[in-house]
């Protein structure tokens, strides 16, 4: 590589925006001679080097110096970003509460008193008795960027491992909590990732899967491989855990592991990438020396435990039921003709289900809102759970013998309320309801179908202060994913909330890709479909002009993680049709996305430049690190990533960046906010998210106009 010696020069002075009389300079980013080959075809990647981690790279951190203080320098300077700060940290400080759980006899519940970094976990022997503190992660750190990553409690009761997230990594130490004697026993787990615990039936130790320790120099960047299954004794060393299952023929295989209710099988889930794809295998913990055995054994389709009866499973399965069923496993007859179907698919997309009071507790998305029904265990429906509007539930955990379970529910306006309902007599009962500042009689919902390009149905949110003149004059925000199989179900933000006071539209989008209509609608938006999502959030656009809400002048796009990729693409394909984009921690180089941490669990989505020359040349013709143009204006651009995000890594952003400031010739600003000690999101304590989203929507302010 050449000399980084001009790394901190800066470029000619470039104006931000036409109401802006202050001028700006970026810093001036090498570049190298670097040039790799795919299926015989030469690909440039002159910003490569910004790949190096930042915590071991001089010049890298340099690098990210340089970026910060031309960014903070300017938003620093915006008007109104103290004051959406301040309002923001206003409608934040209100009691929020987590949906209780029951564990053994005793009642669980999350509490916020509203501008603490992280919520408390809290322990009661009766729903309605005192409290006493179990967890407080606001103790562990003085920035509050140490979270809690992670609970499993005994069946006794008696205690509860739980997971420490440092800086938003996905690495986790794992510890142990004496819940009846409130102190820590001496057991600690390191680097843990991807992977829960679950007790062995008499809590004498738990069952956790886990990649190799990674080399400290590297462990934010390097791939992900090995996991084992292991075992760890209460009272001994790390060291000593046992190894209870490795395949080294199969490097790439991840396990989930789960002990039944009853104690009596071990149930291991086997992965291969981020599509919900497993195979099932079996142990049984009455017989001391037996091995796994093989239930399921293709990657084909989705097998999710729900409980067991003995040596009967019911699990829940796409295979012959795109949009999900239940069926019985029998392991003492465990071939395919001999399953038998307890729930069969419904015209309605099943999420999930558990067992509660010897009934099935489904949880339905019906256009992307949520619907719950009870069945029998033969499968006979009972009733609907009736739920207060059009929104999200969430909840309604539980052991087959409680009587009773608990729920959420939110939707874009309305916030959260915690519901107890009783399984015996079907009603609900208002435990908590969020109190916000704020009227949401004032603000409507309403969910619009628009057809993309290729005339496919596609769903959208659209939720804004009532009285909104039609006009093509509101600044909106348009967000969408699209991926993963993940859904965008509707959720109360006061970060949202916040922007429709300042008179902005909220728009969220749910694109092909995602899970919000099963299987079908997750392979629309795949490796060689995934055009369809750019296309699907390209037509929102296009729709919320059309329908006199916005204009391109007003328009803002904003995506995170698979959603930053989204926003890259959408805005090289139609950089005229935005006027400012917010891509955040995004997968930006399509190319070599796969060779970074959890990377490669994403080709199950994207393919990989290396399957084959077709799957290459479709990558890196929507790849948004290879697709800016030189001499092209683009959107105000605010690029965000984290310095310790190790799912994304921040070499995506820096290089995205870099080129997007190269390539620029418009006169709006395109920055990049580079935190530090934060990750991917997960674990970010509240003061934060707070500063974060307030630069966010002060550049926003600025440069969509808004008054």
């Amino acid at each position: 590589m050449k000399s980084n010696t001009m790394i901190l020069a800066l470029m000619g002075l470039i104006l931000f925006n036409g109401a802006c009389t202050e001028k700006i300079q970026y810093p001036v980013t090498e570049k190298v001679d670097h040039i790799d080959t795919y299926h015989g075809v030469e690909v440039s990647d002159p910003y490569r080097w910004l790949e190096e981690d930042v915590r071991e790279s001089e010049r890298v951190a340099q690098w990210v110096a340089a970026q910060n203080e031309v960014t903070f320098g300017y938003l620093e300077k915006l008007p109104q970003r103290e004051v959406i700060k301040e309002r923001l940290t206003r409608l934040w400080d209100y009691e929020k509460f987590g949906t209780p759980f029951k564990r053994g006899r005793r009642y669980y519940m999350a509490k916020n008193d509203g501008l603490q970094n992280h919520d408390v976990y809290y322990v009661s022997d009766a729903l309605d008795g005192p409290r006493r503190l179990l967890l407080n992660p606001n103790e562990w750190s003085e920035d509050g960027t140490v979270a809690l990553g992670g609970m499993a409690f005994s069946d006794d009761g008696r205690y509860v491992a739980y997971g420490i997230q440092e800086a938003g990594s996905d690495w986790r130490t794992w510890k142990v909590l004496d819940i009846p004697g409130g102190q820590n026993l001496g057991d600690q787990i390191e680097y843990l990732k991807f992977t829960d615990v679950t007790w062995d039936p008499r809590a004498e130790g738990f069952y956790y899967a886990k990649y190799p320790d990674p080399d400290p120099n590297d462990q934010y960047q390097s791939l992900n491989k090995d996991m084992k299954v292991m075992y760890h004794r209460l009272g001994k060393a790390q060291s000593e855990d046992a190894v209870v299952f490795y395949k080294p023929e199969h490097p790439e295989w991840g396990y989930d592991v789960e002990v039944t209710d009853d104690g009596l099988y071990l149930v291991y889930s086997i992965w291969v990438g981020t599509d919900p794809k497993y195979r099932i295998m079996v142990q049984d913990l009455t017989q001391a020396d037996a091995q796994p055995v093989d239930v399921i054994t293709t990657f084909e389709n989705e097998y999710s435990l729900i409980d067991n009866d003995g040596p009967v499973l019911y699990l829940r399965t796409d295979k012959e039921a795109p949009k999900g069923r239940i069926i019985a496993i029998d392991l003492r007859q465990p071939a395919p003709e001999f399953w038998r179907e307890i729930i069969p698919e419904s015209k309605h997309l099943l999420e999930g289900a558990n067992l509660i009071n010897d009934r099935f507790v489904c949880t339905y998305l019906k256009d992307v809102t949520t619907q719950i029904k009870l069945y029998t265990l033969m499968g006979e429906f009972i009733r609907d759970i009736e739920l207060p509007g059009l929104g999200s539930a969430t909840g309604f955990s539980g052991e087959r013998t409680d009587t009773e379970t608990f729920y959420s529910f939110q939707s874009y306006a309305m916030p959260p309320s915690i519901y107890r309902y009783d399984m015996v007599t079907g009603e609900s009962r208002l435990l908590e309801q969020a109190q916000v500042d704020f009227d949401p009689q004032q603000y409507i919902t309403e969910q619009v179908f628009y057809p993309s390009k290729d005339g496919i149905r596609i769903p959208m949110f659209i939720t804004h202060k009532k009285g909104m003149a039609l006009d093509g004059s509101n600044p909106t925000l348009l967000y969408g994913y699209g991926g993963f199989n993940i859904s965008l179900t509707p959720g109360f933000s006061v970060s949202r909330l916040a922007w429709m006071e300042m008179g902005g539209v909220y728009v969220v989008a749910n694109l092909r890709g995602g899970g919000e209509y099963g299987q079908a609608w997750h392979e629309a938006g795949k490796k060689l479909n995934k055009q369809n999502v750019f296309d699907d959030f390209i037509a929102a656009a296009e729709t919320l002009i059309d329908m006199q809400i916005t204009s391109s002048d007003k328009l803002a796009i904003m995506g995170g993680s698979n959603g930053g990729l989204l926003v890259g693409a959408c805005m090289n394909q139609r950089p005229d049709l935005f006027a400012a984009a917010i891509p955040a921690v995004g997968v930006m180089d399509m190319l070599r996305f796969d060779q970074f941490t959890a990377g490669r669990f994403w080709t199950d989505d994207y393919g990989s430049a290396q399957d084959n020359k077709e799957m290459f040349e479709y990558l890196k013709g929507y790849s948004p690190y290879h697709n800016l143009k030189p001499d092209t204006v683009y959107p105000a651009t605010l690029v965000t990533t984290a310095d310790t995000d190790d799912r994304v890594v921040p070499g995506h952003s820096f290089k995205f960046a870099a080129r997007l400031q190269e390539c620029h010739t418009g006169t709006v600003p395109v920055l990049i906010r580079i935190e530090t000690r934060a990750g991917h999101g997960s674990g970010k304590p509240t003061s934060m998210i707070i500063e974060e989203q307030a630069d966010v929507y002060a550049f926003l302010q600025k440069n969509l106009g808004m008054k």
